[in-house]
């Protein structure tokens, strides 16, 4: 067919030009990851901080629960829960056996008989009923989550799980500890953000050059990313303060917030990055797999109609998840009554506006950039060498709608009428 023209396919200089950029990127990352490494000396410089130590806590369960007539609410004030007014008796872990008074107060839980409960234990013995033990639910729901991953994807649903972990642990042991030891938060992110990369990526997908542009891909979206979200928070003189968590950080731990603003925008974009890299990239390559013929022009313009519906969703998605996660606080925005303007400009939500705006930027980028080194990698042929092939079938160019003249040929069945004749007869 002429395809390869007697020459090394063009896919074997994209490669040693991808193994350029990783091997150097992995040796940094490896680095930096050394440098950065938390020492576990984190001193927060405040009294609070050995108060909150000697608080210990400890479950316990409910026995039983006796419920009381609530104190007269003063006027104004919010009437109480007649379910949190009363006392438990508690059996704490060891054996030992207390009488508490239930939580009461605006947004109390309810509990009962039955129910296993976090105490709060003070340096003096007092316990003081705190929360529900979430534990054995979250870990039945984590174990059916890791069988529905395994029953579905089978041994890449374990490599996949293992990438999670990975995930985790790069997050526990580097990513917040290094922020809390006064690191800046963009650095300990963009060397955060490149290792889980780079395991996760490689431990779930495998060492294929599939994975390689997907990571490629990645990398230059994620760096598209960062440079937008500095520019863009400059831009709309957001400092990263917008609740009360993020100011005490600022106050106690003396942490840069717009750099902690940056690397949650960071890590937050590669979570759905490395979603669309990889689906590219795979893309490209089943498309090369049953299109041997196809060269770079072809390829990417298949795989580019794909990602774009791609995007498209995912792009709801984005939106959806932030305004899922915000709905309490545009309930409020609700209930005030203010204009649209004075909402959309206030700063927690300008934050999100940015934020949003910023990663999908970056997703878009991640389409074109992820298709043509997938592209460029699988195709056999150069890209200048488009031009020179013959003009796609009639079958490739039609749409999916469209009659094909094969499937209806009179020679063939000299008894069958073509099928536009037969449309026009009926009509």
């Amino acid at each position: 067919m002429g395809a390869d023209h007697g020459h090394p396919p063009s896919s074997r200089r994209t490669v040693m030009a991808g193994l350029a950029v990783l091997v150097p990127l992995a040796i940094i990352t490896l680095a930096g990851l050394l440098w950065l490494w938390p020492d576990g000396k984190v001193s927060t410089g405040t009294a609070q901080s050995g108060e909150q130590s000697s608080v210990q806590r400890v479950t316990g369960t409910i026995t039983g629960v006796t419920l009381k007539k609530c104190p007269a609410a003063s006027e104004g004030a919010p009437q109480p829960d007649p379910a949190t007014c009363g006392n438990a008796d508690v059996r704490v872990e060891g054996g030992q056996s207390v009488t508490l008074r239930l939580p009461s107060g605006p947004g109390a839980q309810h509990f009962a008989a039955g129910d296993d409960v976090i105490l709060l234990r003070d340096a003096d013995g007092e316990h003081q009923i705190s929360d529900h033990d979430r534990s054995t639910p979250l870990w039945l729901f984590g174990a059916a989550f890791a069988l529905a991953v395994i029953a579905f994807g089978r041994w890449r649903g374990v490599t996949a799980l293992v990438g999670l972990a990975v995930t985790f642990v790069l997050l526990l042991t580097f990513v917040i500890p290094g922020i809390l030891e006064g690191e800046p938060p963009l650095l300990v992110a963009i060397v955060g953000a490149s290792a889980i990369m780079l395991l996760v990526l490689y431990l779930t997908h495998g060492f294929s050059l599939a994975t390689s542009m997907a990571v490629l891909g990645t990398l230059a979206s994620l760096a598209l990313t960062g440079l937008l979200s500095y520019g863009a928070l400059g831009f709309a003189r957001l400092n990263g303060i917008t609740d009360d968590s993020a100011l005490a950080l600022d106050m106690s731990l003396k942490i840069d917030t717009q750099g902690l603003l940056l690397a949650s925008i960071i890590i937050g974009a590669l979570g759905v990055l490395d979603d669309v890299t990889v689906t590219q990239a795979v893309t490209v390559a089943e498309l090369a797999h049953a299109n041997p013929s196809y060269g770079f022009a072809r390829l990417y313009r298949a795989a580019g109609r794909i990602g774009r519906a791609h995007i498209a969703s995912v792009i709801n998605t984005i939106i959806l998840a932030y305004a899922g996660a915000s709905l309490p606080l545009l309930l409020l925005f609700s209930i005030g009554q203010q204009p649209l303007g004075d909402v959309l400009t206030t700063p927690v939500i300008a934050q999100e506006i940015v934020r949003s705006i910023v990663g999908t930027l970056g997703l878009i980028a991640a389409v074109p950039i992820t298709t043509a080194l997938a592209a460029l990698t699988a195709s056999r042929h150069h890209p200048e060498e488009e031009a020179q092939e013959p003009p796609a079938r009639q079958d490739e160019q039609e749409s999916f709608f469209t009659p094909h003249a094969h499937q209806h040929d009179p020679a063939q069945h000299p008894g069958e009428r073509p099928a536009r004749h037969r449309r026009r007869t009926r009509t």
